[in-house]
């Protein structure tokens, strides 16, 4: 949370510097803010997705013989996974536009 405040603090000194207004200053740092929880929340499901991606990459060379059903679970866990950021996405978008 910290990371947060100190961003948010730096974009108020920057809109200090630039002499812009107080509404001014509160849209860039929301922004800044914003952005910045976006991209931590997008960490999780990347992770997820590599590992993921490489559970089912050792679990077909085990056994190719059932690997098109590893493939299909593996597609549906990505896309699971992927909404999670889409998701983090979407709350991004309604706090900066809401």
């Amino acid at each position: 949370m910290s990371v947060l405040a100190s961003t948010a603090a730096q974009a108020i000194e920057f809109a200090a510097e630039a002499e812009l207004n107080a509404d001014d200053a509160k849209a860039t740092a929301g922004a800044s803010s914003a952005g910045f929880a976006y991209g931590l929340a997008a960490i999780g499901p990347g992770i997820g997705i590599g590992y993921l991606v490489g559970q089912a990459v050792q679990a077909m060379a085990r056994q190719p013989e059932s690997a098109g059903q590893v493939q299909t679970t593996m597609f549906l866990g990505i896309a699971f996974t992927e909404a999670l950021a889409l998701i983090g996405f979407v709350v991004f978008i309604l706090l900066k536009f809401a």
